[in-house]
């Protein structure tokens, strides 16, 4: 509740208090004009920096390695790219941060760190994937030491469907 409040009450407050001062010194039409130069500029260079992260990715999938750090970073700079199309200089400023490449990687390996061990993964193959029923990464097991999956042969086999449940101590986490 917090955040979102801080997020849909709090910041357009604070935008058109500080577009009332910056008009009050340097005119109500030049404000204006500014928030719709800093937009235009930070379209520009979202867009820059969208096209070279993206050549990036194209690479490193041509190499056949995962574009992880590249999508993060295509993320942030569509957080960027709202940021900067709207309206106030406080998102302006938000926006430009997350648009230089060497703030932008910072804060994503701070968001990184910040969500590791809080994300929840799950996939559903239908027709195929990972067997029949699909595939669901929990996370690790609140005593991380039961590996349960499933198996179904679709050879044409009879009766090869299998269910295996195996306990052991896990493998120490040498980080």
């Amino acid at each position: 509740m917090g955040k979102l409040f801080i997020l849909f009450v709090i910041m357009p407050i604070a935008e058109i208090a500080v577009l009332i001062h910056v008009g009050d010194i340097i005119g109500g039409w030049n404000t204006v004009l500014l928030v719709i130069l800093s937009a235009m500029v930070g379209a520009f260079l979202v867009k820059r920096e969208g096209v070279a992260t993206l050549a990036q990715a194209q690479l490193k999938m041509q190499k056949g390695e995962l574009p992880a750090k590249e999508l993060g970073s295509g993320l942030l700079l569509l957080v960027a790219g709202v940021l900067l199309v709207t309206p106030g200089f406080i998102t302006d400023i938000c926006g430009l941060v997350l648009t230089l490449p060497f703030t932008r990687h910072h804060i994503g390996a701070v968001l990184l760190a910040a969500l590791n061990g809080k994300v929840h993964m799950s996939a559903h193959m239908p027709g195929g994937g990972f067997g029949a029923g699909g595939f669901s990464q929990q996370g690790p097991s609140q005593d991380g030491d039961i590996i349960d999956g499933e198996y179904q042969d679709k050879t044409g086999s009879s009766d090869t469907s299998v269910n295996a449940t195996r306990s052991e101590r896990p493998l120490e986490d040498k980080r």
